[in-house]
């Protein structure tokens, strides 16, 4: 029998399909020794009490409490990490204010390197102990500052995907924060390339380069043409803004005469690893594109009310075959809470619907796709699923209500996606290691 490094005995809540939870009762979640899954054995199998009682002797048994369960973690597919120490800010402004006014002189910040390793160590922590066991993050210009969130990131257990922001356009860049020239963008972002492949091999944690050109309002010709080089040399993922807004929708057209998925797409930066937020200006034209190159979407619900003049059609583009995952867009967005953003992602649906689009509205089932699934697929993870062979990237989560309201399976998991907050999510795996524990390490055990 399998030597176990940890097996969960209790109810857990996975989803299906795009439109289905499961909610299965009575269940033992075994993770080996490399942090997979390898089986999920039902009450009814005959050997669940023989591993039940190995996993007793071995003193690997976590027991769920009742009336908590055991989720997959999230994937959080759109965060600018080092804007996180002013999510909540400036929100009512307009964007191009917001940015020139508050954001960019924030960023440029991290080349304080004691700055930036304070606002990170804050931000990783916040998202872990909201269940993002995967976070794709935007970092700044400065390598430094960009490596010391990987070093943040492989220090407290989270996996990340990180990438070193170019931006090198002058006319939309302010000069005392972009890339000094396209030159300097390209030769720098291969820099971080080569730093943070180092790093992941000296310690051996789930870190992974991306390609991030801020948009493409933010960077010249040749850095995007670059910029798509370096992701087909490294096969890289790729993640940008595309579509975020009436303003940059309009902009690709007036300096390209195309789309900004056409643009993305002419400089080799929509691809089947390409990552691209928000989305709430795109085409059937932009989705067709979107599915030929298979690359996902991170719907961003909270930020889009802000800054993106609609809403992202997520039914249309699921029903097209494109797949889609949910971003924060800290701090576009205010809250580091995936659940937040499921929430978010609901009602926005509906004001969709409201607004003459009957297609438009989607379910909690929907949303927690995207928040699980989705969002795993788009950076080709074997996540977001509680089944064999997927890596155990779990939360287990407590229903505060579960003396006081129905314990229907279905009621139960729409009252987590609503209701969930930071104190019910009481300790949180990433491949089967313990990253946040709000409860005591022996609890349970």
């Amino acid at each position: 029998m399998i030597t176990y490094q940890i097996v969960f005995e209790g109810t857990i809540i996975s989803s299906a399909t795009f439109d289905k939870a499961d909610f299965t009762p009575e269940v033992l979640t075994c993770v080996d020794q490399s942090g997979t899954i390898d089986r999920v054995i039902s009450a009814t199998d005959s050997d669940y009490q023989s591993v039940k009682q190995a996993a007793i002797d071995n003193h690997v048994l976590q027991k769920i409490p009742e009336g908590s369960f055991l989720l997959p973690g999230f994937t959080d597919l759109h965060i600018h990490a080092p804007q996180w120490s002013q999510a909540g800010l400036a929100l009512d402004k307009p964007l191009n204010e917001w940015l020139n006014t508050y954001t960019f002189p924030l960023e440029a910040k991290f080349k304080d390197l004691s700055f930036a390793k304070k606002v990170y160590q804050s931000l990783v922590k916040e998202l872990l102990a909201h269940g993002t066991t995967t976070g794709l993050y935007f970092g700044s210009i400065h390598n430094d500052a960009n490596l010391e969130l990987a070093k943040v990131c492989a220090q407290l257990g989270q996996r990340a995907f990180i990438g070193k922001v170019a931006m090198d356009n002058p006319e939309q860049t302010p000069d005392y924060y972009r890339d000094d020239s396209s030159q300097v963008s390209l030769k720098e972002t291969e820099k971080f390339i080569k730093a943070l492949q180092e790093l992941q091999n000296h310690t051996q944690a789930e870190l992974t380069p991306v390609i991030t050109p801020r948009f493409v309002p933010s960077c010249t010709d040749e850095t995007l043409y670059g910029l798509g080089k370096l992701a087909q040399k490294y096969n890289l993922p790729i993640q940008s803004h595309c579509s975020e807004s009436i303003w940059e929708d309009r902009y690709a057209q007036e300096r390209f005469k195309k789309s900004d998925t056409q643009v993305l797409d002419q400089f080799g930066l929509l691809t089947d690893k390409a990552v691209m937020a928000h989305g709430t200006q795109l085409t059937d034209a932009d989705f067709k594109l979107f599915r030929e190159r298979k690359a996902s979407l991170a719907h961003c619900p909270i930020s889009n009310v802000y800054f993106g003049n609609s809403v992202m059609r997520v039914q249309d583009a699921h029903q097209k075959n494109i797949n889609i995952g949910l971003g924060t867009d800290i701090s576009g967005g205010f809250s580091p809470s995936i659940y937040r953003n499921m929430q978010q992602a609901v009602m926005s649906s509906q004001i969709l619907k409201d607004n003459g689009n009957d297609n438009a509205r989607i379910t909690c089932a929907n949303a927690f796709y995207l928040a699980t699934i989705g969002g795993a697929k788009a950076l080709h993870l074997n996540s977001g699923q509680i089944k064999p062979g997927f890596k155990a990237d779990l939360q287990i989560v407590q229903d505060q209500y579960f003396d006081v309201f129905s314990n229907n399976a279905s009621d139960i998991f729409e009252r987590l996606v609503y209701h969930t907050n930071k104190e019910n999510i009481k300790q949180v795996y990433v491949s089967g290691k313990l990253v946040h524990n709000s409860v005591g390490e022996d609890n349970g055990k």
